[in-house]
């Protein structure tokens, strides 16, 4: 069984690999790439900025005649966002940056351009000098002049400022030291006066506790009476009113069989049988004289509570037992 992924190729007996046709691409053949614009640029036909990092899908080609120190350049193709005019820039490998060539204009490359002109001064300088030994001196003498007005304007500038700025050390620092002192008796009152207001808070706590325990031990003083009120006289018609009674409450046995300790409607309707005995010690009993009658008459002695319905039963029952 063959492998899944073949990693070895096989090669017959006569293979030639000089026979194997080589492919011919033009040199400025064009390729389609993705890449994000280098600079700001502002477009010369429509006026649309482009700003820096926009994607655009452009072709990119290999410039012919322009090599920087064996380094190839390239151009980039790329449309312009609003109106699709084409823009192109190449590549400077000298400077490490691009270079706009056609169909908009950088922006914000003033300083860019000083430097320029900076070194392209430098340049031609090094040149004459190169070349004229009689240039190197004069330069040398103008350089060694220019110093020495810059010096000059310098030192005139440092007098000016001295003249005019009066400055006393000495008045500096008494007034450095003053406003120290000030500082430090400010922050003393404030000290001073924070300590006297925790006194005073003490001493007011103080005195009220004082008076607190005070007023707990002294006796409360009396209260002044109010003076008895006149009491009302009784009207004569009060009599003819009697207040109501309260309503006892009857408990429902006491409707079917009565109340123990009174009289009920019950106690009528059971009658004593009398016996021969009760009625030979009732014939027995001697009268009572007159004076005790006066004196019972006088103080008649309590009589006792009506036996209830039960009791009365209870003897009626006895006495029917007795008389069987």
């Amino acid at each position: 069984m063959s492998e899944r992924k073949v990693l070895n190729k096989y090669y017959p007996p006569d293979f030639d690999p000089s026979k194997i046709p080589k492919l011919k691409l033009p040199k400025d053949r064009q390729y389609v790439v993705r890449l994000m614009a280098p600079f700001n640029m502002r477009c010369k036909t429509c006026g649309e900025y482009i700003y820096k990092g926009k994607k655009f899908n452009a072709r990119k080609e290999t410039v012919q005649n322009e090599v920087y120190l064996g380094l190839p350049i390239f151009r980039f193709y790329i449309k312009c966002t609003r109106c699709l005019a084409e823009i192109t820039f190449k590549t400077d490998p000298e400077n490490t940056d691009y270079t706009m060539e056609h169909g908009a204009t950088r922006n914000f490359q003033a300083e860019k351009l000083l430097e320029e002109e900076e070194k392209r001064v430098q340049k031609e300088r090094e040149d004459e000098e190169l070349n004229n030994p009689m240039k190197v001196l004069e330069n040398r003498t103008k350089d060694s002049k220019l110093e020495m007005e810059v010096l000059e304007n310098l030192q005139e500038l440092k007098d000016l400022n001295q003249r005019q700025a009066h400055v006393d050390f000495e008045a500096m620092l008494r007034q450095h030291r003053l406003s120290e002192e000030e500082r430090q008796r400010q922050e003393q009152e404030e000290d001073e006066r924070e300590l006297a207001v925790l006194l005073e808070e003490a001493r007011t706590r103080r005195l009220l506790d004082d008076s607190d325990s005070e007023d707990e031990a002294a006796p409360a003083p009396p209260r002044p009476t109010a003076p008895p009120r006149p009491t009302a006289r009784p009207r004569p018609t009060a009599i003819l009113y009697e207040p109501p009674k309260a309503k006892r409450r009857v408990e429902s046995w006491e409707r079917s069989v009565g109340s123990l300790g009174g009289r009920t409607q019950l106690a009528d309707l059971v009658v004593v049988k009398k016996t021969a005995n009760n009625s030979s010690q009732q014939g027995l009993r001697a009268p009572v004289p007159d004076a005790a009658q006066s004196s019972q008459g006088a103080n008649p002695a309590p009589q006792t509570p009506g036996a209830s319905s039960l009791s009365l039963l209870a003897a009626y029952s006895d006495s029917d037992g007795g008389s069987d």
